[in-house]
């Protein structure tokens, strides 16, 4: 099997510029770390640590936080216990169709309207509360705040930081650092524990661009890392982290209500995201990786499956950018954020629509009520005149026959 795996998958032709060979880039012992793809198996068993350290960290220590920023949860109407109902929800759908409606009614004995009011009740009760995405949003935060420090001082003396050829002078006979190895088995590990909780944490509406993301970051950090193209990974990285701690610090205040202090961090996290993404990535990393590096060595398969992976990434700063400017637009002509365009996929779209359907019942039934009094009223007066008039009529003829 190791043989097999060997001839197929480590052919270097995959991993290495024309004419090198796994021999030519063994580096002497005292030289540095020589980058292999077993080194990466530490991400596993990281993960899972990311993963039990998040539920530590989100328990004795965002959960309090969050009372004391003074974050609230919405009082929402629990659904009544109907197993029918509830077996359905949970094994067929959680918004039933309309034919599905009918043949629920018939089964419970309740109208259609009761049985779509409980649907909204049930999906009401699953939503993610403001706490929970508070702490989701202040474990990230915490990460990416260690991540970008962490990897801005073990790149601070690093040449390649100021001069992007050196990423590609002695490819790809270049000894890994210590720290830089470390800084890639931690990202490694962190990306891979959020898509293993990919399911159970908050979905958004950018839900399957987040797994895109996560996946090619994966592929993207793996394969740089046995191919040896760890400079301009550390660099990839940096720039990733250099705004994701500020949009997670907005996201706390905005679910705190402290709406002034997430306004500015937003404005803060947006100015440097449409720099970082849509400046500094393509013009300095995505170009020395495309047109840079073919001056130091001739384009093979994993120059073309490293740069693919980078132009992924690049169309999903565009597409965060477009949400993000849409944010600004409403920052700047309504004076506020009024919520994170990434928000999840429910909480707050169903809540609002819930809220203007209560309304509307509101309002149905108060138009309805004073239709019946109005009609009332009239046939209380009509009643009135037709006494009045019989009365006179009765009147007009006494004396006739008197």
């Amino acid at each position: 099997m190791e043989a097999l795996i060997n001839e197929w998958l480590w052919q270097e032709k995959y991993w290495l510029p024309p004419g090198v060979r796994w021999q030519d880039i063994e580096i002497k012992e005292g030289d540095g770390r020589i980058p292999l793809p077993r080194d990466l198996i530490y991400t596993l068993p990281l993960a899972f640590t990311f993963i039990a350290l998040r539920y530590v960290f989100e328990r004795l220590i965002a959960f309090p936080f969050s009372k004391y920023l003074g974050v609230k949860d919405q009082i929402r109407v629990r659904a009544a216990s109907i197993p029918k109902l509830e077996i359905f929800y949970k094994q067929n759908s959680r918004q039933p169709s309309q034919s599905d409606v009918v043949n629920l009614g018939k089964q419970c004995g309740l109208s259609q309207r009761k049985i779509q009011t409980w649907f909204r009740h049930r999906r009401n009760q699953d939503r993610p509360s403001n706490t929970k995405k508070f702490c989701e949003a202040s474990w990230r935060f915490v990460f990416y705040l260690v991540a970008f420090t962490a990897g801005l001082g073990s790149l601070i003396n690093s040449p390649w930081l100021w001069d992007h050829r050196e990423c590609w002078r002695g490819y790809p006979k270049q000894p890994v650092a210590e720290a830089h190895y470390w800084y890639y088995v931690l990202e490694m590990g962190f990306y891979l524990s959020l898509l293993m909780c990919v399911s159970v944490d908050v979905k958004r509406k950018d839900f399957k661009e987040q797994v895109i993301h996560h996946i090619a970051t994966l592929f993207l950090i793996g394969f740089s890392y046995c191919a040896n193209y760890v400079r301009v990974g550390t660099l990839v990285m940096l720039v990733h982290d250099s705004s994701d701690f500020l949009l997670e610090s907005a996201k706390m205040f905005h679910y705190a209500g402290w709406t002034r202090t997430c306004d500015s961090l937003f404005v803060v996290f947006a100015l440097l995201f449409l720099v970082t993404r849509l400046v500094v990535f393509p013009g300095r990393v995505v170009y020395t990786t495309l047109v840079v590096s073919t001056e130091f060595f001739q384009p093979f398969f994993g120059y073309y499956f490293f740069n693919a992976l980078l132009l992924v990434l690049q169309a999903l700063h565009i597409f965060w950018a477009y949400l993000i400017l849409r944010m600004v637009y409403k920052f700047v002509f309504l004076g506020k954020v009024e919520r994170d365009e990434r928000s999840d996929e429910e909480s707050e779209v169903d809540d609002e629509e819930e809220e203007h359907e209560e309304d509307g019942e509101e309002c149905s039934w108060q138009q309805r009520k004073g239709t019946i009094n109005s009609k009332l009223a009239s046939l209380a007066n009509n009643c009135v005149l037709n006494n009045l008039t019989n009365q006179r009529n009765m009147n007009s003829r006494l004396p006739k026959a008197r």
